[in-house]
């Protein structure tokens, strides 16, 4: 193994600065280590055995390095100084082997450690819920899966390995040094707090300027993110100030300019330190050794030896004294990313779930009440940035909803902004659990339906009609991975899209950018729909679908909803008189509650609440 840069003494020393602060291991966490590093238990064998063998090899050279001298000296035989020669040789080409081999273990270990982390925390992000994402700052999270797990990769790739070749490299050479001379070794070791005492001041420097120049880091990538997507650019287009924006960010800019000045001074004054007293180490060596090589105590190729020895003690000295600490970071990494894995998803999965029959079904919510859950039931305080979770329950925003929707019917949601239209929208396809009562499929309470089951049986245009940064192609195939060409230009013509997308420089396969921006709203809204028609679901559930549609788009697109919901049952949040007028019964929704129900006709001769609604919203419609 190759002498550690310092350079790479120094990063080890910051990394151990950055631990200190946090403590005690959580209970069980060393036993989830162990389970991940179990999975590559026999790569992970192999990879100390040979880092303990090139351990071996740097400790050996030296002394032959010392015994090729000292046959020098002695003038032969010519035969040893070859043998010698060839011994070095061979051991070279040794280290060259295993220092290759060693690589290819440590990465197979650490990439696989990654590639663990990664899935495991992606896997479990997914089974949250939508709460979870609500509250969570994405920037972090990803963190999670970046930073945090290749923290975690180092306590294998470099940490674990570290320690155990230097514990072997240290005890080796300490014990040769000493048998050659044990007054030069105890000398040479008395030096060391020279170097670590200041190495590991410039390590707590270090450590607050790097972290500071993350935060600022992180500010400007933030910013960037922000001001760089469409509706960012677009928000600054049309109200900020291109001054104001370079301003702040060449603020935070100039502070990491700055930052990186100091952090190269420091890194080059640890630098010239270790290589000061590396050398004042060695002229120590030369000289006692010299003067022990006149007196007779000691032969030429013994001060050799001591001296080739002497590079490879200061390094792992330094390393063991932050083993601890390194240990201590890469720990940080790994309870960082088993908070991701320990949160517990409000929705789960029945553990003997049902299925839904094909067809029509029915849908009915009886006694459904609901209140949003608190921030600590579904996040962390670290995602959100916040010192303490805000642990209040929400308000109840659902009273006793009840309503069934026959097979093939189609019911509407009328009423206020914040009435509760879009919650009741969204406990249907199970994005959140009624906090009391149940909503139920065929009957099956829709907690007993399985994952699957449900994907199948509901789906669900909302309100912003989300897109990927994707081809259109793509974001069809979300609904039927199976399609076939001739079924997406079916759900596309049905969409009345069929000649946007024609007109397209790739047609299907062209990228419509973040969040579908290449597209009109009217547009993007009716490749949702698209989308929703290429399913073919028994249940459809319409939050606004058309709200982003002219007049004309409109008439176009409720046709094809019309037969797309022909024969399936359907529930609309609607803002337009012609769905509105088309429904088999109306809810209107106030404060939480059913405040009114009927046909559209019914409620206008009612007079009540349905009847304002009427002529503030739809009168001029119709």
């Amino acid at each position: 193994m190759s002498l550690p840069s310092p350079q790479m003494i120094l990063h080890r020393t910051m990394g151990s600065q950055r631990a200190k602060g946090h403590g005690k291991i959580a209970p069980g966490t060393v036993k989830r280590i162990l389970g991940f590093a179990a999975r590559r238990k026999t790569m992970l064998i192999a990879f100390l055995a040979v880092s303990v063998l090139v351990s071996v090899i740097g400790v050996v050279t030296p002394i032959l390095a010392g015994d090729v001298v000292n046959a020098i000296t002695a003038g032969g035989p010519v035969e040893t100084i070859v043998w010698l020669a060839v011994a070095i040789a061979v051991l070279a080409v040794a280290d060259a082997a295993f220092t290759l081999v060693n690589r290819f273990f440590s990465s197979r270990v650490g990439e696989g450690l990654i590639y663990d982390l990664r899935t495991a925390v992606f896997d479990h992000v997914q089974t949250m819920p939508i709460a979870f994402f609500n509250r969570t700052r994405t920037g972090a999270l990803v963190s999670r899966l970046n930073t945090d797990v290749i923290g975690a990769q180092r306590a294998f790739a470099n940490t674990l390995s570290g320690v155990v070749a230097n514990i072997v490299s240290l005890a080796l050479t300490i014990g040769v040094m000493i048998t050659i001379s044990w007054q030069v070794t105890l000398l040479s070791i008395l030096l060391l707090p020279i170097f670590l005492v200041p190495a590991r001041l410039l390590g707590a420097k270090l450590a607050a300027l790097q972290h500071e120049a993350a935060n600022y880091n992180a500010a400007m990538s933030t910013r960037m993110t922000e001001r760089f997507s469409a509706g960012g650019a677009t928000l600054v287009k049309l109200f900020g100030s291109p001054s104001n924006e370079s301003e702040a960010f060449a603020s935070r800019a100039g502070r990491v300019r700055d930052i990186g000045v100091r952090t190269a001074m420091l890194q080059t004054t640890f630098v010239t330190a270790l290589t000061l007293v590396s050398a004042l180490a060695l002229a120590l060596v030369y000289g006692l050794g010299g003067i022990q090589a006149v007196l007779g105590n000691l032969n030429a190729g013994d001060v050799v030896t001591l001296a080739m020895l002497l590079t490879r003690l200061y390094a792992p000295l330094t390393m063991l004294a932050n083993a601890r600490m390194d240990i201590m970071s890469a720990v940080v990494s790994f309870e960082r990313v088993f908070e991701i894995l320990d949160l517990d998803p409000l929705i789960k999965e029945s553990e003997d779930p049902k299925t839904v029959p094909a067809g029509p079904v029915r849908v009915s919510f009886n006694d459904v009440r609901f209140a949003y859950p608190s921030a600590d039931q579904v996040s962390l305080a670290s995602l959100e940035e916040v010192a303490v979770l805000d642990q209040r329950g929400g308000n109840e925003v659902l009273k006793g909803i009840d309503f069934s929707i026959e097979p093939g019917q189609t019911v509407a949601l009328v009423g206020s902004s914040g009435a509760g239209k879009s919650t009741i929208a969204s406990l249907l396809p199970r994005l959140y659990d009624p906090t009391s009562g149940s909503v139920t499929v065929d009957d099956i309470d829709i907690r007993d339906i399985s994952f699957e089951s449900m994907k199948h049986t509901i789906g669900m245009v909302t309100q912003d009609g989300h897109l990927f940064h994707e081809s259109i192609r793509d974001n069809l195939l979300l609904a039927n991975p199976d399609a076939t060409d001739e079924q997406l230009w079916d759900a596309v013509t049905r969409a009345r899209l069929v000649e946007v997308v024609r007109a397209l420089p790739d047609g299907l396969d062209t990228v419509i950018g973040e969040r579908g921006y290449r597209l009109s709203g009217g547009e993007r809204q009716r490749l949702t729909i698209a989308r929703l028609l290429l399913a073919a679901l028994p249940v459809v559930v319409l939050d606004e679908a058309t709200s982003a549609l002219d007049s004309t788009n409109e008439a176009a697109v409720q046709q094809a909803l019309a037969e797309a919901m022909s024969g399936r049952t359907a529930l609309v949040i609607a803002h337009r008189l012609s769905t509105v007028r088309s429904a088999d019964e109306i809810l209107v929704i106030e404060n939480g509650q059913i405040f009114e129900r009927g046909t559209h006709d019914e409620l206008l001769a009612a007079n009540g609440r349905y009847a304002e609604l009427y002529h503030t919203q739809f009168a001029a419609q119709e």
